[in-house]
């Protein structure tokens, strides 16, 4: 059911924690499945490279693997590379999720958004291509895809 790289992201989770006075936080949950996930930006106010990201997730193991993967996919990237990083990107990174875990990505999309988004504000910055996040992902917004 669950492919090799999600069950290694569940086990052994990346960049578990809290960042103290983060860049930026963003909060997302899916209050059909009880999923909520935060992730903390620590992002290098020159440069604009995210040097830290934690998370933290109350939720089902493929939400667990699937903030794990987000953050891999963002660590050293610019806040333009992250605003990049889709659903899509996390579900191909863990080779696959099935089609009723598929929420779980579009958490983890969400929640780097919101973040940059909590970034942004922050900094009184626009973020080009970034728009104001959702904070509940609706089953109506989710793929019907397998992957």
């Amino acid at each position: 059911m669950y492919s090799e790289k999600v069950m290694d992201h569940f086990q052994n989770p990346r960049n578990v924690g809290e960042i103290e006075h983060a860049s930026g936080v963003g909060t997302v949950g899916n209050a059909k499945c009880g999923d909520i996930m935060r992730i903390y930006l620590d992002i290098d106010d020159k440069t604009g490279i995210i040097n830290d990201v934690k998370f933290k997730t109350f939720g089902c193991g493929a939400a667990v693997a699937t903030s794990s993967m987000a953050t891999e996919l963002v660590k050293g990237k610019t806040v333009q590379q992250a605003l990049e990083v889709t659903n899509r990107a996390v579900l191909e990174a863990l080779d696959g999720l099935p089609a009723q875990k598929i929420h779980c990505s579009m958490l983890a999309e969400e929640a780097i958004q919101a973040a940059l988004w909590d970034y942004a504000e922050k900094h009184n910055i626009k973020i080009e291509g970034l728009e104001k996040p959702k904070t509940d992902i609706g089953e109506h917004e989710e793929e019907e895809t397998e992957y």
